[in-house]
């Protein structure tokens, strides 16, 4: 699946442009890595997001095209860092 409709369908970022135009910017990593939206994710990567002064760190435990609102935060796990 492609991060920019990852970070849509769990959540992390609301809407699929907008987490298109924060991989343009540089704003997304995946394991350490500057990602484009394009990239393909895969279960265990560690995405990370800069949001202004905040940093969210998650670890990708599922990959799923179509999840409940109630169930989205089941598809990866918080990292404190």
């Amino acid at each position: 699946m492609r991060l920019d409709k990852y970070l849509k369908v769990s959540r992390l970022i609301k809407r699929r442009t907008i987490a298109n135009e924060a991989c343009d910017a540089g704003r997304v990593t995946v394991n350490g890595k500057p990602a484009r939206a394009s990239y393909d994710i895969k279960v265990n990567d560690v995405i990370e997001i800069s949001f202004g002064t905040r940093n969210v760190k998650a670890q990708v435990l599922d990959v799923s095209e179509v999840v409940r609102k109630d169930d989205a935060a089941l598809l990866y796990r918080l990292i404190d860092g």
